[in-house]
């Protein structure tokens, strides 16, 4: 226990794992929070202080299973590992105890192992750091061994953790109240750490001695800010992984990259990344803007279009280097049809080549070497043999996949492809994983093993004719090894003369006795040598792999993601092809052109119901030259006008991202910041009402927005009394069209707000269609140039499902008000009486019952005359036939 307390007081804000033989045990509060939180049974073990020590334990073979769900709950976990053998520690006396260290701290951000990742997301580790003139993030994938950094204007600390969206955020402890709720909102664990880890003096010399270099000028020029989030990044891996830190590559500075802006508010709006739909779970993938176009067929693909899609570019040259490596695989579809297929079949490089460099990989981490190797140099082969010109990023790409051009990663791939078995275990303890025929020795010691098993079995079939017992069985565990099963009725004739002779008793269990013989015991000692060979030989061997593919590092990383940039580019042209998508005109004017614009997500889901989306124009231009700088859109609830702003915004961040649109054509100018204030939602963690939320956003919009920014914004000034809500919104509108003077599409109920648009230099209105029919509310979703003439507001309510008085009251007070000339000093009250407008709402009567079951077109004369009989009977009190 004192070895235990001693682990615990190292790493007292985690949970220990405490290795006991097969278990992992906890302890004291420890065993307490992990037995509530993964639902195991909590027990005791020994005294401390006089009371009872709670206890809880997982199996060892489970342990990740455990983890998963630990991390998930929030917690921090220490593993606290054997270091040595049992046997080992008993040489040094039988009260010896084992020599036990902590290996490792799991927490959200540096997880590694395949089954607690999602294969399909990064998984990074960020940190935060302060300065005068602004702030510096720092992040990285153990998983991948990628490590970036970028500078930061302190406003943008929220809309850069939004966009990263990492696992776990560390921060200097003076500075974590001020990112605590931007940590909560990106969804990132928040790690306070001391601040004198994010000295950036300090943090200096940690990186030059994390790669091993004199200065850091070959890697950029840095901050003092981005040092010290460097610095503490680092500290925290090499803490966490207990000396074994991943090998991270060399720091790439981000701030280079020219990206377009989205804070948090508008990707929840846009629903980038994650659905806002309750029914598809809040939150999840499900429904978003990425599952819709996402049709990669790697894992690194996957995460490598996520990031494009959450982090669009400005750079005019770069988005088009994106678009004709996605044309190159659109004009051909055999070219795309071959290059996805050979795709398929390759694992995840990155992740496997750094469980293989930190020791936690298994021989399943190699075979996915061999495969990604192999598939990526085909993938390369089909797009080298295209007739006509090769986009630059699709040549870069074949040149780093070909095998050809990288011996050490084709010497790698062919050793693997002759040596691994075609089953393979999780674990490489397990063995079997070599193929029979490769090393010489190890199929020696194998088949040593396996002959003297053939011999246990022959002795197995001797001792049953010589006992004259066939059922008895030789049998084997960790305890006696190969020994003699017996039945307590068996036993009685081994144990008597003359057998007991030859057998000798062992063990006696409640079910069962245990003998063995001389002959037992010798074989059962070679057969235990000749095992323990054969996977000494195994492990030795794939140690030899694991440091050959470390020693191609660089080039399987730049393989990775090479192979996931033809995998991006080819899903994306099939998501076009699949959705007749079309290339976008990105230049450097401030318009924003669109004809024939689709929702992607909207289309994709009323596709499914069997139903037609229909497109509409989009004309804006900051400069108020090929199309206004405001569009005020005005037009009934459920006509789609926040479908209509959502969809022009998404144009912008899928063509920025280097994707084509679901239009029949776009021409943007570049847009470096997307801001989307749509739908209502209050923000109660940080005491916020809806009407506060939306004003807070609002704000941020008016302060930031600039004339290469696109806005939308649906229903400002809705939360509040009717004229001040149409003042705030006469005012934003105002201000978006005189101050910050950007594309900004505005949609309101605030029909006033169509006079404003009309007399604005550069404002234009549009409405959603919609028409009466028979009573009925038809919506065309189509947009006509125009304000709408009404908003059809009861009628929407009388489609919602209010009770039939409620609407024809809504009506009466709607005449009434209208006749007023819209005066809020109208005493309804007393001008309408109450309730005078109620129809009642009980079932139908029976007569109404007998009506709706007649069909008049089934009726003779007779029969029609006799039902006239029997429904005036009905009218007349008495109940008709049915």
């Amino acid at each position: 226990m004192a070895q235990y307390l001693a682990a615990k007081a190292e790493h007292p804000e985690a949970l220990l794992f405490f290795r006991m033989g097969d278990f992992y045990e906890m302890f004291f509060e420890d065993a307490e929070k992990a037995a509530a939180a993964l639902g195991i049974t909590l027990t005791k073990r020994g005294q401390h202080g006089g009371d009872p020590i709670p206890m809880a334990g997982v199996p060892w073979h489970q342990a990740e299973n455990y983890l998963a769900k630990l991390i998930r709950a929030g917690f921090k976990v220490a593993v606290c590992e054997q270091m040595e053998d049992p046997a080992q520690a008993r040489k040094r006396g039988h009260k010896a105890i084992v020599h036990r260290a902590v290996v490792r701290v799991v927490t959200p951000g540096t997880l590694t192992e395949e089954g607690l990742l999602d294969s399909r997301a990064h998984n990074r580790l960020a940190a935060l750091a302060f300065a005068e003139d602004g702030a510096a993030i720092a992040w990285a994938d153990i998983s991948t061994g990628s490590f970036e950094t970028r500078a930061l204007a302190a406003h943008e600390v929220e809309s850069e953790l939004a966009a990263l969206a990492p696992a776990e955020l560390l921060v200097a402890e003076a500075d974590a109240a001020k990112v605590r709720q931007a940590a909560l909102i990106a969804g990132a664990a928040l790690t306070a750490r001391p601040g004198v880890k994010a000295d950036a003096r300090g943090a200096e010399r940690r990186i030059k001695a994390a790669f091993g270099v004199a200065a850091l000028d070959g890697f950029g020029e840095f901050g003092a800010a981005e040092l010290s989030a460097m610095g503490l990044l680092l500290d925290y891996i090499e803490l966490t992984q207990a000396g074994a830190a991943p090998r991270l590559t060399p720091p790439r500075r981000n701030s280079e990259r020219a990206l377009m802006a989205i804070d948090a508010a508008t990707r929840a709006a846009l629903e980038i990344e994650r659905s806002n739909n309750s029914l598809l779970g809040r939150g999840g993938r499900e429904g978003s803007l990425l599952a819709c176009i996402d049709r990669t067929v790697t894992a690194a693909g996957g995460r490598m279009l996520a990031e494009r899609i959450a982090r669009p570019l400005t750079d005019v040259r770069s988005i088009d280097a994106r678009l004709d490596a996605v044309t190159f695989f659109v004009v051909d579809g055999n070219l795309r049809a071959g290059v996805r297929q050979e795709l398929r079949g390759s694992g995840d490089l990155a992740r496997a080549l750094t469980r293989l460099m930190l020791g936690r990989g298994g021989p399943r981490d190699l075979a996915q070497l061999r495969d990604g190797l192999h598939t990526s140099d085909r993938a390369a082969a089909r797009c080298a043999g295209f007739g006509g010109a090769t986009p630059a990023e699709i040549e870069r790409a074949c040149a780093a996949l070909s095998l050809a051009a990288h011996p050490q990663s084709a010497s790698l791939a062919a050793a693997l492809q002759q040596a691994l078995a075609a089953e393979l275990p999780m674990l490489a303890r397990d063995g079997g994983f070599i193929a029979a025929g490769h090393d010489a020795t190890l199929d020696e010691a194998r088949a040593l093993r396996d002959d003297s098993r053939k011999v246990i079995a022959a002795l197995q079939s001797n001792y049953a004719q010589e006992t004259n017992i066939p059922a008895l069985k030789v049998k084997h565990n960790n305890v006696l090894g190969y020994h003699i099963d017996a039945t307590a009725k068996q036993a009685e004739a081994l144990m008597a003369p003359p057998l007991n002779a030859r057998f000798i008793h062992r063990q006696t269990n409640a079910g069962s006795v245990k003998f063995t013989t001389n002959e037992l015991i010798e074989l059962d000692a070679k057969i235990a040598r000749a095992g323990d060979a054969a996977l000494a030989r195994e492990l030795a061997l794939f140690k030899e792999f694991a440091a050959q593919a470390c020693a191609c590092e660089s080039e399987i990383r730049a393989t990775a993601e090479a192979a996931a940039a033809l995998d991006v580019a080819s899903a994306l042209a099939e998501w076009a092809h699949e959705t007749h998508a079309t290339r976008p005109e990105v230049d450097e004017t401030t318009a924003l052109l669109a004809e024939g614009a689709r929702h992607p997500v909207v289309e994709e889901g009323v596709r499914r119901d069997g139903q037609g989306f229909t497109p509409n124009d989009a004309r804006l231009d900051a400069e108020g030259k090929s199309g206004p700088r405001l569009l005020m859109v005005t037009g009934p609830n459920m006509a789609g006008k926040s479908t209509y702003l959502r969809q022009i915004a998404l144009l912008a961040v899928l063509a920025q991202a280097g994707s084509y649109v679901p239009a029949k054509k776009l021409r943007l100018g570049v847009v470096d910041r997307v801001f989307a204030r749509v739908g209502a939602s209050d923000d109660l963690a940080r005491g916020r009402s809806t009407f506060m939320t939306e004003m807070v956003e609002t704000a941020a919009i008016l302060n930031q927005a600039g004339p290469r920014t696109l806005v939308v914004l649906d229903e400002i000034g809705r939360g509040t009394a009717t004229f001040d809500g149409l003042a705030i919104a006469w005012a934003v509108a105002e201000h978006l069209h005189e101050a910050n003077r950007c594309r900004a599409v505005f949609a309101t109920h605030y029909h006033e707000l169509t006079r404003l648009a009309d007399k604005l230099e550069a404002g234009a209105n549009a409405h959603l269609r919609a028409k009466e029919w028979k009573g009925d509310l038809v919506f065309l979703h189509e947009v006509a140039p125009g304000a709408a003439d009404r908003s059809y507001g009861i009628q929407v309510a009388r489609l919602a499902g209010l009770p039939k008085s409620a609407v024809e009251r809504a009506r009466a007070v709607l005449a009434r008000l209208e006749a007023s000339g819209g005066s809020t000093r109208v005493e309804i009250v007393d001008e309408l009486p109450l309730f005078a407008q109620v129809i009642g709402e009980s079932a139908p009567s029976v007569l109404e019952e007998a009506l709706a079951r007649i069909n008049p077109d089934s009726l003779s004369p007779k029969e029609a005359l006799e039902l006239l009989y029997k429904l005036k009977a009905a009218a007349d009190g008495s109940p008709p036939d049915p």
